[in-house]
Order: C-alpha cells, then structure tokens, then sequence
C-alpha cells in the first residue's frame, strides 16, 4: 500500500464544463515553437471528458506499507555448545530463564578436559626444568665451563618446551577457562624433589558458560546426557531488539533509503507503533517474487513484540525532491518516443509539451523538467487527446 503526502494540495482542480455547442470537427493542427496543438470546442471537451489542474511546486513525501515478519538479532544471539566430549553433571538454565554474560548454564564431567589439564601441568614442570638448565648453560657458557654445542642444544630445548607450555595454556583457554582459574590450577600442584608432577588433582569438571546476557530461548540437553562438540545445547539471546524482515517490491526501491522513517505495526498490538531503523537493503532481488529484503531493527525493551511475528513495515521519505512537481500517470504519455503532457494553451487548446520524468509515488509520477507549475495541465482525457492528435497529424480528422 502506498499513500502521498502533498504540501500544499497538489492538484487545484479546474471546471471543465461549458456552454453547449454544436459538434465539430477537431479543428487544424498547430505547430507552435515545435510543440503539436489541438483544437477543440467545449462540446468536445465534455464529451471526452477532458479535465486539467494547476500542479503547484510542493515538498513530495512518500510513504509504502509492506509485509515482513519478526526475528531474532543475530548480532545478539549465541548457539553454545561444549567445548570437549563428556557427561552432563548438573544444568543451571532452562528455557526463557535471563542470564547473565559469563553466567554457567551446565557442567559436564570430561575426562578429555582432566587430560589437558594434566597435560599443561606436565608442560609447565618441562618449561621450569628448562628455564633453569639453559640459564646455568648460559653461566657455564661465559666461563668456557660448556661447549657451544651443549649450550645451543639447551637453548633449544627451552624453546620448545615454551611453546609447548603457551600451546596447552591457549588450549585451556579455549576451553573458557580464565587466566585466574588457571592460576588456581598450578596453585594446587606441588614440585617434588624428583621435578615431577603428582596431578591426580586435575578437575574433570567443565563449567560451560553463556558468552553473552540474554533469554535462554532453545535447549537441548538433559541431565547425564553424554555429549559432544558438535551439538548445540542452548541458544542464547537479547531480545531487547528484534530484526524486522521486510519484503519490499522492487519498484519501490527508489524510495527506500538507509535513512528512512520506519515504523512497524502488528495485528496484535493494533493501537500501538514500534519504531525501528534500517540496516540492511539487500542487493538481490528475489528472482521468483521480485522482492528485495529490507532488514530493520526494532526495540522490544518491553519485550511485547515476539520472533516469527507477522507485522506490517511502513517506510516513508519525508522529503524526495525539495521543489518537484507530481502529475497523475495518466497524464504522461509516449508519443514520438518522447514523453509528454497536454496543457491548455487557449480557452480550448490544447498542446503537447515534452518533459522529463522521475519516478513514481502511488499512481503519479515525478516531473523533473519541462513545466514552470503554472500550467494547466491535462490529468483525464490525455490518451484521447494523443490519440486525436496523431489522427489530426496524419490527416485523418473525425468529426464528433
């Protein structure tokens, strides 16, 4: 649906009407300053139902209705699943709960998880050992007290032993482990005398966290359900905001812009509107529904407005041209590829004057060039004149 916003009234419309007169004949076709003339009688005018108007230079605003239907902020959604294999030990969420950002949904017990674990201490002890030996290989080494080649081989050890130590330090990291919690862990492991490490302390235990604040709106998850990497166990989002997903036409493109007034409306809330904002106009037309997605986002602070909600998008340009003249489309016709308008150069003449147009509002069209806008301008009958007019032209003059 689509409604025009004229300020002032665009269209004064005039009397048409007249003294009755006998029929005659459309009479000789003029050229004046390049421009066809018709001539007729005001019987003629009648008949044909001839009407014109005065357009007047105006602000044009547009505003078009199209479907759409509510979803989720993608931008503010999260499908979360484990980072490693193990048994679900407790759930801490359910379904339409709020949670915080860092807030622990479920825990799993993972002997995968106790194994890196374990494996980063072994890491760590190897890191320390090294660090000690390559730096009395460098004392040894400024007292001649060591060969290069013993000193370069220690160097080298130390550096592997660092970057297997930082690899499994990013790996607890991936898992959602923090930096203090890792600290925790080191904390509990003691060096013996023998430089090895007793880790049988290795907690198996992952907690899985909700990487951002929203309403848990999906689960799937049961308590002592093995599960694995690739399965999601709770979805996750801010529902604050909602994306509205309009299927605008493509002829309405040209009044759709990224700084457009839009407003969202619902069956269910009918006497409330929800206002939003463009963010995204889809490059691709629909091949099949010619169609192009309009993506605009929504406040929901309040929470009324659900996903998968049909609703209505009304989008509307304040301003398109700031002086434009706005004629029906009806009054524009083609004739010698050119595009045209009548105006009523005499009492009861009429002259086709070319212009150049712009696009389309509702069923009228902009005019950018080729009238000043105190013309009169035929806005009915103009086919029929166009029509006598090529007649008239080629010398095939009707009486009426």
């Amino acid at each position: 649906m689509k409604n025009i916003f004229l300020i002032p009234l665009l269209f004064l419309l005039l009397a048409c009407g007249g003294r009755r007169e006998s029929p005659s004949q459309v009479e000789t076709v003029h050229k004046e300053h390049g421009s066809k003339a018709l001539h007729l009688n005001r019987e003629q005018i009648q008949e044909w139902g001839i009407k014109w108007a005065l357009p007047a230079k105006t602000r044009i605003a547009s505003r078009i209705s199209v479907p759409g239907v509510l979803s989720l902020n993608l931008n503010r959604t999260a499908h979360i699943s484990s980072f490693v294999g193990g048994k679900v030990v407790s759930l801490a969420a359910d379904l339409g709960v709020a949670v915080r950002k860092g807030q622990v949904l479920l825990t799993i017990n993972s002997p995968e998880f106790a194994d890196a674990q374990a494996e980063f201490l072994q890491a760590r002890a190897r890191f320390l050992l090294s660090t000690r030996e390559f730096d009395r290989a460098k004392m040894l080494l400024k007292e001649n007290a060591i060969e290069k080649k013993e000193y370069l081989r220690r160097e080298a050890e130390h550096e592997q032993a660092a970057t297997r130590y930082g690899a499994l330090g990013s790996a607890l990291h991936s898992y959602g482990i923090t930096h203090a919690q890792i600290d925790e862990l080191i904390g509990k492991c003691k060096l013996l005398e023998d430089k090895t490490y007793k880790c049988d302390i290795a907690d198996p235990r992952l907690s899985v966290l909700s990487p951002i604040s929203g309403t848990v709106i999906e689960r799937d998850v049961i308590l002592g359900e093995h599960v694995i990497p690739e399965k999601n166990l709770f979805s996750v989002s801010d529902l604050s905001t909602l994306w509205a997903i309009l299927d605008a036409y493509e002829n309405d493109l040209p009044l759709i812009r990224a700084d457009s007034s839009v407003t969202i409306t619902s069956s269910q809330y009918p006497e409330q509107v929800f206002p939003g904002k463009i963010t995204t106009i889809s490059d691709l037309v629909d091949p099949k529904l010619r169609t192009i997605k309009v993506r605009v986002e929504i406040d929901n602070a309040d929470k009324r407005l659900k996903p998968n909600m049909y609703i209505q998008g009304h989008i509307e340009n304040r301003t398109i041209t700031e002086d434009g003249l706005l004629l029906p489309e009806a009054a524009v016709q083609n004739l010698e590829k050119k595009k045209v308008v009548f105006i009523r150069s005499g009492e009861t003449a009429f002259t086709a004057q070319p212009v150049t147009v712009g696009g389309k509002i509702g069923g009228s069209r902009i005019i950018l060039n080729g009238l000043i806008g105190d013309e009169d301008v035929v806005i009915e009958g103009a086919f029929t004149l166009k029509a006598e007019l090529g007649k008239a032209t080629f010398g095939h003059v009707h009486a009426h």
